[in-house]
């Protein structure tokens, strides 16, 4: 095990959410999951606490309706005692089935938490490698960067591309987004390529 590692300790659900008296009492650091339905959220998230099924891994796209709150325990490098967090898993967005007033009251509720929950460390937009961005990534993460709201890009399934055509649209997801210095994390929750690499960052961000 290496000394510079973050361990998950526990996690477990702790609460659904579609307005802020339904937020958790228990006031931790949060780090948002969002991306369009199917994009693999719930399959990152298992693979991330290595707790499976912890997030249901739906076929239907839209599954996810309402914010969950899963609670971590996680031990960090140089540190005695344990630190918590919350993951945040958020409705996936550009799902076309879903009738126009359900997306509004969706996006309303996803919105307000986004602007006003004070805990919120930062946003990993899931966008699935194989694909470019669509326009309801672009939107979200152009809202986000105009919100000030820091956002991490993390480009799910790669597993499903050869290694160099991973760099390569890593580099295109870059380019699409217009962020020459933005980080695009490639993702493989099926082979848990990447875990190390973004509990690093949630690990930095605690100890700030």
């Amino acid at each position: 095990m290496a000394e510079n590692e973050v361990i998950i300790t526990q996690a477990q659900y702790v609460a659904s959410a579609v307005q802020p008296e339904q937020y958790p009492e228990n006031k931790l650091p949060e780090f948002v999951f969002i991306g369009r339905s199917n994009v693999g959220k719930s399959s990152l998230i298992n693979s991330l606490t290595r707790v499976k099924g912890l997030a249901r891994v739906s076929g239907q796209p839209g599954k996810t309706q309402t914010i969950n709150y899963y609670e971590l325990g996680c031990k960090l490098p140089g540190e005695e005692d344990r630190r918590s967090f919350y993951l945040v898993d958020l409705p996936g967005y550009g799902y076309a089935k879903t009738g126009r007033e359900k997306r509004a009251i969706w996006s309303k509720f996803i919105e307000e938490y986004l602007l006003k929950s004070p805990q919120l460390q930062f946003v990993c937009q899931l966008i699935d490698i194989r694909h470019d961005p669509m326009k309801s990534d672009l939107d979200m993460f152009q809202w986000l960067v105009k919100n000030n709201i820091p956002v991490l890009v993390i480009a799910t399934k790669a597993d499903k591309l050869g290694k160099n055509a991973v760099q390569k649209q890593a580099d295109r997801i870059k380019k699409i987004l217009g962020i020459a210095e933005l980080s695009v994390l490639p993702y493989s929750s099926l082979k848990n390529e990447g875990r190390s690499d973004l509990l690093d960052v949630i690990g930095q961000t605690l100890l700030q």
